[in-house]
């Protein structure tokens, strides 16, 4: 696991601090080891952190005539299989790790070697002669890769201040991601909150050559077609596929442990890591102590069931909540909207105490339907055909029956944003169900607003025709996951250089779910159907039948409590007029409303907050509103 970066100079000089300055920026994705190469028309920076092959695999690295040169960050679990073919074709290598496996599997077959990696990657390969550079990220987008284009040249990082630190790339904050972002709480890829600075999608190439530059897939299409299976069968081939996904995630060089919730994604993997290694297993889990959405009983139970060797934090108010969050502004690159990044930066800093790779359960519900969304998405289609007037009465009912509740999701908070939701577009309905400022708040906040572009990424996708169910997931493995919930994990984790792994996201599984009919991911009111009957008989009913909490703070509440002053020094009046963009007597007027309990809208600000204090973190300038007289760019000030 390690942190890469670089830039093309193209007819033109780069100061040689810059590469080291890049360098430095991303050390803590790589504490184990540095280093550059640089040649007249590029720089190649790398860090690493130690997983296979300890004592060889520094970066970046060569190929033996000196041409090719590669910055890798990830795994390919399957390296070794694809050595012994590169063998057999002449191929010699120097160490054990799957770098090399990496640069010489493109030297045999170039960029179609990308579609044989089972793994999470982002690489970057030189090739002098040619002058040639090839940036690649792998399918699910587990792992990140940006860059940016300033002329003929191109810049590129795992994360965005690597980019930042190059003089040439300008900070201006980007209005249309930035409408995204209050919709969504993330920016959905390939756009950013830094306007120029781009995602390479997931599953895509960039290539530059000789100062012109493209993007294209990589990755295979997906499987189209449904197949007819049973639920045994079904049953069986998963099976199989976990089983086999999760041996390769096992190997490691260093200690390895699981994230566990108690929840039915993450005691999955648990039960077949547990199968499959020979000693006792590192357990790591997050408890909110007296708190209704408390999962500890669960994770506690099945760390007992596999005599794991189990460590648990708890996340409470006493803890240092504003110096962690403010972190955030440095290791974020983007502000982290999803108030789920505060337990994963606790997950992540006490299971790095201990190891160095932890496997976790993301991606299953994107892929067999584990969200209440999807639910959201069918139960809404005949609640439309009742006349708006009677809604607004249901709406009304709604908030007069079920107080304003501290819960972390409670049920009037869902009952209130489905009701809303009804008055959407499906795609855009979607997206708010999970999402936070809507149209009209956005409008009222931000002065220029435009539409959050919600229904042209759907429309992007090229999935008409298909099911309610199916459509969703496609949308929310393209988008939601790479751009939310994979961003928040590799940024904590890595912030503590901690290398995260999801067996679930293994391309072979990838496809097995895409093939299942729409009845085996949910049928009736039982979500991620063929996981749970699968794991029948083998995790307690508790863990198997509970209902899904979701992996997140109660930002409601804590924003009328331990979170307030934080809350209150960020968002001033000074810091809002700043912006020149944002209305503070509609952001204050927001505020009011939640600390008065007229309205829940803890996720809205913590959005907020985590935004300005991003943007004063990085000095992220506002681009100046279209008038007719040319202005300078406003530079957000920190609030005093």
């Amino acid at each position: 696991m390690c942190g890469i970066a670089g830039f093309t100079r193209f007819n033109r000089t780069v100061n040689r601090g810059v590469a080291r300055r890049v360098t430095e920026a991303l050390y803590h994705r790589g504490p184990d080891q540095q280093g550059v190469f640089e040649s007249s028309h590029v720089a190649i920076c790398a860090v690493r952190l130690k997983i296979i092959d300890l004592a060889g695999g520094d970066q970046p690295m060569q190929s033996d005539d000196g041409d090719t040169v590669i910055a890798f960050n990830g795994e390919v679990y399957n390296h070794r299989e694809i050595r012994r073919d590169l063998e057999s074709a002449g191929h010699r290598f120097h160490s054990n790790c799957d770098t090399e496996t990496v640069l010489h599997a493109f030297l045999e077959w170039d960029t179609e070697c990308f579609a044989r990696f089972r793994g999470m990657f982002a690489v970057a390969l030189w090739t002098e002669s040619s002058k040639r550079l090839v940036l690649a990220r792998d399918q699910m987008g587990i792992k990140p890769l940006y860059y940016f284009q300033r002329g003929e040249d191109v810049l590129f990082g795992s994360e965005l201040k690597a980019i930042l630190e190059h003089p040439d790339v300008p900070r201006q904050l980007d209005l249309e991601a930035l409408d995204s972002y209050l919709a969504v709480n993330y920016v959905p890829g390939p756009g950013t909150l830094i306007e120029g600075i781009r995602k390479v999608p997931p599953g895509h190439l960039l290539e530059w050559h000789r100062g012109k530059c493209w993007i294209e897939p990589w990755s295979k299409a997906r499987p189209s077609a449904v197949r007819p299976c049973s639920v045994e069968s079904a049953k069986e081939e998963l099976d199989w596929l976990l089983r086999e996904s999760i041996r390769e995630h096992l190997i490691s060089d260093v200690p390895l442990g699981v994230w566990a919730s108690g929840g039915l994604d993450s005691s999955t993997i648990l039960h077949y890591a547990a199968a499959q290694s020979p000693g006792t297993l590192k357990t790591f889990s997050v408890s909110f102590a007296g708190r209704s959405f408390d999962e500890a009983p669960y994770f506690r139970e099945i760390a007992r069931v596999y005599g794991t060797d189990h460590y648990e934090f708890d996340l409470n108010p006493d803890v240092e909540l504003h110096r962690a969050i403010e972190d955030f502004a440095y290791y974020s690159d983007e502000p982290s909207a999803d108030a789920g990044a505060l337990p994963v930066w606790y997950l992540s800093r006490m299971s790095r105490k201990h190891v160095t790779v932890a496997l976790s359960g993301e991606g299953a519900d994107e892929l067999f339907g584990g969200y209440l969304t999807y639910a959201a998405d069918r139960l809404v289609r005949p609640f439309r055909m009742v006349p708006s007037p009677v809604r607004r009465l249901i709406r009304g009912a709604v908030g007069r029956c079920l107080p304003v509740s501290d819960d972390k999701i409670s049920l009037e908070y869902m009952l209130k944003r489905w009701i809303d939701g009804s008055w959407l577009h499906p795609d855009e309905a979607h997206f708010f169900w999970n999402g936070a400022f809507s149209n009209q708040q956005r409008q009222q906040i931000r002065s220029g607003a435009n539409g959050n572009g919600l229904r042209r990424l759907v429309d992007r996708l090229g999935i008409e025709g298909a099911g309610v169910l199916d459509r969703y997931l496609r949308v929310d493995q393209s988008y939601y996951l790479p751009d939310d919930i994979l961003n928040k994990t590799d940024r904590m984790s890595m912030a503590h250089a901690l290398e995260v792994r999801p067996p679930f996201l293994d391309p072979r599984i990838v496809d097995f779910a895409a093939s299942l009919p729409q009845n085996l991911k949910i049928r009736g009111f039982k979500q991620k159907f063929i996981l749970r009957e699968l794991m029948r008989g083998k995790l307690p009913d508790a863990v198997l039948n509970r209902k899904k909490i979701g992996f997140d703070i109660p930002a409601h509440d804590w924003f009328r409590g331990t979170l307030r002053g934080l809350l209150m020094d960020t968002l001033t009046t000074e810091a809002i007029q700043a912006t020149g963009i944002f209305d503070a007597q509609a952001i204050h007027a927001l505020i009011r409303d939640h600390m008065e309990r007229r309205i829940n809208v803890g996720y809205h600000l913590w959005g907020l907050m985590t935004l300005f204090l991003w943007m004063r973190r990085w000095k992220v300038e506002v681009p100046p509103l279209e008038t007719n007289l040319p202005a300078p760019a406003r530079v957000f000030a920190a609030s005093a």
